[in-house]
């Protein structure tokens, strides 16, 4: 068994909740608790494998680390073949947690949950694809298994406009990935090496030119995913209607594949793309920041607001990826890492106020914090991470992103003042925004007065409720306060990929 495990940690991440999907099909629709149980028991490995790699990867070598490759189509150069270094990792460990908590905040539902966790499980196996792949055509593949179940499981099991949801979520998302088909496509044949490798991509000679055109179609393409702005609409539509552990999912993994695919493929393999287009990035990212805040800030919905709330963040990630230097983009991808493990315990919470409250109308709650002390004080560790309070994950990461953006291009000029310290002050501004609609939200929902005919009954979480919210909170904290965790093994492969 240690063999197994020493030799293929990432076949195993991928296939264990893969398998529980497979043998869950097998099991009769009435026994639930066994459905669950194996949703459970399926992704618990993934923590494992997870939490394997990242105790063992070789900081001292850096680069690809546990590689697997299998060949399939070789004479058009198809491989299996699987990776991870200090950037994938944390990306990895992001999901197992993500998941396993995930199936814990699903463990109410009743309207065919064979059905609901072989799709959760199904979409879950490819996002961890997406982020252990070195090979760009099992990198699509496992991408577009990550994204295609999203439409059943909103569509089915979400909730308000969830057929308009799930149809707009689709859409955008073919026609990101229709543009990422174009880039693919485009490397594979200019490079001149006959292989989808990504390794061998990498060290590939192209033109200028070529990078300038071809890393807008990967910034597109990924992009959308990413939520950049104006192409982020289907995201707060996709979360106000998905069951909570879809939404979990989306706002905490799936987003991060889009800002993964721009820094992995689009700036690894065409660093001089993103130079020529770094101002419009960078402009876009700055917009993203400020006018999520803004519109969170006029919301009346809680999903919403934490909806929005996501766009703006991202937007913090993008910006690091432009910026361009190992101090932004280290804090890119542990502001993935701090979002993903944030917006997963935001949906988290939202769910149980939802299922308790039956209502996720702003103005219509007040005073949860006496009847439901545990959700509260989660949810106020969550708030504290979004606008950055030092002591959680966000302020590291946001302040990274800050450092790096002030000194990145100083050669990029809006008349006397670098083009780059004006996108870090929006953002810096934009902090102010969010702790203002954070701290306002905390507030109506869990202080004051509780109507007490309205809200006659309303229970803490209980039994298996505690598992995501304790655990996503406990992560922030830890992050916050030990975030050489992951800045450390993020650093090695940074400057690795600068060079």
């Amino acid at each position: 068994m240690d063999n197994i495990l020493a030799s293929h940690p990432l076949s195993i991440t991928i296939l264990s909740p893969l398998l529980a999907g497979l043998i869950i099909m097998l099991i009769p629709r009435e026994r639930l608790f066994a459905v669950r149980a194996i949703s459970a028991l399926g992704t618990a490995p993934t923590l494992l494998t997870s939490l394997y790699i990242y105790l063992n990867y070789d900081r001292s070598i850096g680069g690809m680390q546990f590689q697997e490759s299998l060949p399939w189509v070789e004479s058009i150069g198809i491989s299996y073949q699987l990776g991870v270094d200090g950037i994938s990792i944390p990306l990895v460990m992001l999901t197992a947690v993500v998941i396993f908590t995930g199936v814990f905040a699903s463990w109410t539902i009743t309207n065919r949950t064979k059905e609901f966790y072989c799709l959760l499980l199904l979409l879950v196996s490819g996002v961890f694809g997406v982020f252990v792949s070195s090979n760009l055509f099992f990198f699509f593949l496992f991408y577009e298994l990550a994204v295609l179940p999203m439409y059943l499981l909103i569509g089915i099991w979400g909730t308000g406009a969830k057929e308009y949801s799930a149809m707009k979520l689709t859409l955008y998302l073919l026609a990101g990935s229709a543009f990422m088909l174009v880039g693919i496509f485009a490397l594979y044949f200019y490079s001149g090496e006959n292989t989808f490798n990504l390794q061998a991509l990498t060290s590939a000679a192209y033109s200028p030119r070529f990078q300038k055109t071809c890393f807008f179609f990967f910034y597109i393409g990924f992009g959308i995913l990413a939520g950049i702005w104006p192409l982020h609409t289907w995201s707060p539509d996709g979360h106000a209607s998905a069951p909570t552990a879809v939404s979990m999912l989306h706002a905490g993994v799936l987003m991060k594949l889009g800002a993964y695919g721009v820094l992995r493929v689009g700036i690894g393999i065409l660093p001089e793309g993103l130079q020529f287009w770094a101002p419009l990035v960078g402009i876009i990212a700055a917009i993203n920041i400020v006018y999520g805040a803004y519109v969170a800030m006029g919301q009346r919905d809680l999903k919403y607001v934490i909806a929005y709330s996501s766009v703006s963040h991202m937007g913090v990630v993008m910006l690091g990826c432009a910026a361009f230097n190992s101090v932004s983009i280290n804090g890119a991808v542990f502001q993935m890492v701090s979002h993903g493990i944030m917006t997963a315990l935001f949906f988290a919470l939202v769910g149980l106020v939802y299922e308790k409250a039956h209502t996720r109308n702003i103005p219509a709650m007040g005073g949860f914090a006496r009847r439901m002390p545990g959700i509260a004080i989660c949810f106020t560790i969550g708030g504290l991470a979004s606008f950055g309070l030092p002591g959680t994950s966000g302020f590291i990461a946001e302040l990274m992103v800050l450092l790096g953006t002030f000194r990145a291009h100083p050669e990029m000029l809006l008349g006397q003042v670098p083009l780059f310290m004006l996108f870090a002050i929006a953002a810096a501004t934009a902090i102010v925004i969010t702790a203002t609609y954070v701290l306002r939200l905390l507030q109506q929902v869990f202080h004051g007065p509780v109507d007490e005919k309205q809200y006659p009954d309303l229970p803490d979480a209980k039994t298996t409720e505690w598992v995501a919210i304790t655990v996503n909170a406990a992560f922030l904290i830890i992050l916050g306060v030990m975030p050489r965790l992951l800045t450390d093994l993020i650093g090695i492969s940074v400057g690795q990929f600068l060079r």
